[in-house]
C-alpha cells in the first residue's frame, strides 16, 4: 500500500465509466461492463414511477421520501439527503466543504477524485495493492488528512472492508466518506456503515441505481451529521430530485422492496461465485480473479488483456476496462455478475477471445 500525491489523472482516464463500453454499437452486446442488475426495474416499480407522472405540473416534495430514508436506516430525517445519484453526492462534499487535506482510497469508483479535482482540491491516493489482496490499512492514511473517501464493497475490486477496519479511520476534524452503493447487493448488509450515528465526520453515500435498475432516473442519498447535511443542502440547487425519483425512494424502502433486495443479494452471491468458478479453470492462462469477491462484480487480471476485450466485443461481450482505475493497468478488466445462462456463454466466448488473443 502506498501514497501518491498527485494534481492530475496521471494517464488515467477519471471520467471514463462501464456505460462507455456499450454506448453507440453497445447495444448489440451482452453487458458486463456496467454494474446494474439485469432485468430491472421490476414491473412493480415501473408502474411506481409512472404514477407519479400525473404531478409532474408541481414542484417536487422530498419530504415524504426523506423521512422514507431516514426510518429505513433508523435515523431522524435530519440526518438525510436526497441526491441525484452518488455522482451528485460526490459533487456536493467537494464542492461545499472546507477540505485542506484530501486523500481517496484507489483502486476504487474514480467520480469523487474527479468531483474533488474540479473543485480545485490537491488529492492524495492510497493505493491498495494486489499482493495486499487490495484490503485496506489504516494507517496507510495520512494522519493529517482531513477528507478520506473509500468504497465499501469497493468497485472494481469487489472487495468488502470490515466496518470496523473503515470506523479506524474517523478522527476529530476529519470527515470520512465511506461509498455503499454496492452494500445492498451484499447478503444482510454485512459491514455496513449506514445508519451508525457513533462514528465521527461519518458520510455514508448509497444509491439506488444498482439494485433498482435506476441509472436511468438518478436517485441516491447521503447519511451524515446534520450540521454536514445542511452545508451540502446549501451547495445543492432547488428541487434536485425529480418527482419520479423521488416517488421510486419511497417505492424502494418499502418491506416488500427490502425484501426484494434481500433476496436479490443472496441470488448475486449464487451467481457470483458460478462466474468464479468458470473464471479459475482459466488460471493455466494466466487469468487471477480478485478474491473473495463480495460486490456484484469481479476484478480479473490476465495477459493480453486488452487484447482480450476487443476479441470479447466481436464475440458479442462488453466487460470494462480496468486501466482508468488508479491502481491498475491495462491487464485488468471488471466483469460484471450476470445469471447462469449469460454467464455460460460468456465464459466460452472469453476462451475463444483467450485463444485468439495467444495467437
Amino acid at each position: 500500500m502506498r501514497t501518491d500525491s498527485t494534481r492530475n489523472g496521471e494517464g488515467h482516464d477519471l471520467r471514463h465509466h462501464g456505460d462507455a463500453e456499450v454506448r453507440d454499437d453497445g447495444a448489440r452486446l451482452t453487458d458486463l461492463a456496467v454494474n446494474v442488475r439485469a432485468d430491472t426495474p421490476p414491473a412493480w416499480l415501473r408502474e411506481r414511477i409512472a404514477g407519479s407522472l400525473a404531478g409532474l405540473a408541481a414542484y417536487p416534495d422530498g419530504r415524504r421520501a426523506r423521512a422514507a430514508v431516514a426510518a429505513r436506516h433508523g435515523v431522524p430525517v435530519e440526518r438525510v439527503l436526497l441526491t441525484a445519484g452518488v455522482a451528485e453526492a460526490f459533487v456536493l462534499l467537494a464542492r461545499a466543504l472546507t477540505i485542506r487535506h484530501a486523500v481517496v482510497v484507489h483502486p476504487q469508483f474514480t467520480e469523487p477524485e474527479a468531483a474533488l479535482r474540479d473543485a480545485g482540491h490537491a488529492v492524495d491516493r492510497v493505493l491498495l495493492r494486489e499482493e495486499d489482496g487490495f484490503r485496506l490499512d489504516p494507517a496507510a492514511v495520512p494522519e493529517d488528512a482531513d477528507l478520506v473517501v473509500v468504497g465499501n464493497p469497493t468497485n472494481p475490486t469487489s472487495v468488502l472492508h470490515p466496518a470496523a477496519t473503515i470506523a479506524e479511520l474517523a478522527r476529530p476534524g476529519r470527515t470520512l466518506v465511506v461509498d455503499e452503493a454496492f452494500l445492498d447487493a451484499v447478503p444482510g448488509e454485512r459491514e455496513a456503515l449506514a445508519g451508525r450515528t457513533d462514528v465521527p465526520g461519518l458520510v455514508v453515500l448509497r444509491s439506488l441505481t444498482k439494485t433498482w435498475g435506476l441509472a436511468g432516473l438518478r436517485i441516491g442519498y447521503i447519511l451524515a451529521a446534520p450540521e454536514t447535511i445542511a452545508d451540502l443542502e446549501r451547495a445543492q440547487p432547488l428541487w434536485p430530485v425529480s418527482t419520479p425519483a423521488l416517488a421510486a425512494a419511497v417505492a424502494c424502502m418499502e418491506p416488500r422492496a427490502l425484501a426484494e433486495a434481500a433476496h436479490a443479494a443472496h441470488r448475486v452471491g449464487t451467481d457470483r461465485a458460478h462466474l468464479v468458478a468458470g473464471l479459475r479453470e482459466f488460471a493455466p492462462d494466466g487469468l487471477r480473479v480478485v478474491e473473495p469477491a463480495e460486490g456484484p462484480f469481479v476484478l480479473v487480471r490476465l495477459p493480453r488483456a486488452t487484447d482480450v476485450r476487443r476479441h470479447l466485443r466481436d464475440l458479442g461481450f462488453a466487460v470494462r476496462r480496468g486501466d482508468t482505475f488508479p491502481g491498475l493497468g491495462e491487464e485488468w478488466l471488471r466483469l460484471a455478475v450476470r445469471d447462469r445462462a449469460t454467464v455460460n456463454s460468456f465464459l466460452q466466448a472469453l476462451d475463444q477471445a483467450v485463444t485468439l488473443a495467444q495467437r
